[in-house]
């Protein structure tokens, strides 16, 4: 099998692929990036078996053939050429030769015929999303994920797809996301939970792209498709909590205030707060938010005075600064509004401006005691 193919365009593939492979396979074949080649088009995939990614490529060539060549020994070397055609050739003796302008480079490949198969989904439901929206919603949700390994339902993002929308929901049972678009449906209602993994390199590749993209699933695994790539992914098994339940409904005090102005001091304040805790105070009275931390251990402590915009009663409650920061962080809005009713129930954080058409976030951050 021989085939002739751009070393950048190569690498550039590769390079998206390579984020599947783990740094240690229990099956030495899944340190390999599988070859298979059928004329003009040679098709690359990469697995660690929950994952599985393939991209299509163009390539100068009337063989055909499968092989299966080691993933980081690969990687290195495309990385160190410029552009140029790379001439691959497969020898006698288990190698595949490399020829470049300048070199020759050979390199042991195993049989293609070892790397396990990709899932086929059977009889799947699909529907279709631009890019961008995915990523967008992704972007959104994958922080607020947990990392429990006794609660794998919450490691994942939740997809609860309906005729009249899309929503996205991430929690780790501190902090909730629910990110919603209404200007796309899906033929019938599912839902399904996918692992961060997945999640993560499809953010990577999609983001600020117009292609559209086809989801099909069934009850164990989700397949997109999008261009010439393809990954396919096991879904996470369990019945994801019924977050509705925990978002409050009542919420008399709502809180208005500059997002930038609003994190900036929470990130400051919240270097005197206890380490352990991370516990910041919010007292908020009239038009002025008092954001306030303190550690008793180091006698350290720190105070703002905030002008905002407050309709409700007078409230003091406390919040773990580092789950506050990283929403005010992922939220792309000049203003946002905490809604609160108790301080000890939770306040909800939502984007008052720079939403697209459609487009809807609901951010919910449990409230910590406050010890006076």
């Amino acid at each position: 099998m021989k085939f002739i193919v751009s070393s950048t365009y190569l690498l550039k593939q590769l390079q998206v692929l390579g984020g599947v492979i783990n740094n240690s396979n229990t099956l030495p074949i899944l340190d390999n990036f599988l070859f298979e080649l059928d004329g003009k088009s040679l098709t690359v995939a990469a697995s660690d078996l929950e994952t599985t990614m393939t991209a299509k490529l163009e390539v100068e060539s009337d063989d055909s053939g499968s092989i299966a060549l080691p993933a980081r020994l690969l990687l290195d070397t495309l990385k160190t050429f410029p552009e140029q055609p790379l001439t691959f050739t497969q020898e006698e003796n288990n190698t595949v030769e490399i020829s470049s302008n300048h070199g020759k480079y050979a390199l042991a490949y195993a049989d293609g015929a070892e790397f396990p198969k990709a899932v086929a989904l059977d009889d799947p439901s699909k529907v279709n999303i631009l890019g961008h929206v995915l990523a967008t919603a992704i972007n959104n949700t994958i922080f607020a994920t947990g990392n429990d390994d006794l609660r794998p339902v919450m490691s994942g993002v939740f997809f609860q797809f309906n005729t009249d929308g899309l929503t996205f929901v991430a929690t780790d049972a501190h902090k909730l996301v629910k990110y919603g678009r209404s200007d796309v449906q899906a033929d019938q209602a599912a839902e399904f939970i996918m692992p961060k993994k997945p999640l993560n390199l499809l953010k990577g590749i999609l983001g600020g792209s117009e292609e559209e993209i086809t989801i099909a699933y069934n009850d164990s695994n989700a397949k997109f498709t999008f261009e010439n790539t393809e990954l396919i992914c096991r879904l996470i098994d369990g019945k994801y909590p019924n977050y509705e339940a925990v978002i409050p409904k009542e919420n008399p005090n709502r809180l208005t205030i500059g997002r930038n102005q609003f994190l900036n001091s929470v990130r400051r304040v919240s270097i005197f707060s206890n380490k352990t805790t991370h516990q910041i105070r919010l007292k908020i009275a009239g038009a002025e938010l008092n954001v306030s931390a303190e550690d008793m251990d180091y006698s350290n402590k720190a105070e703002e005075r905030l002008t905002c915009d407050y309709q409700g009663d007078d409230l003091q409650i406390g919040f773990n600064s580092r789950f506050l920061s990283e929403m005010l962080n992922n939220m792309n809005a000049n203003d946002v509004s905490l809604e609160m009713s108790l301080p000890n129930r939770a306040g909800i954080l939502t984007p008052i401006d720079g939403l697209e058409e459609g487009e809807s976030v609901t951010m919910l951050v449990m409230p910590v005691m406050l010890n006076n």
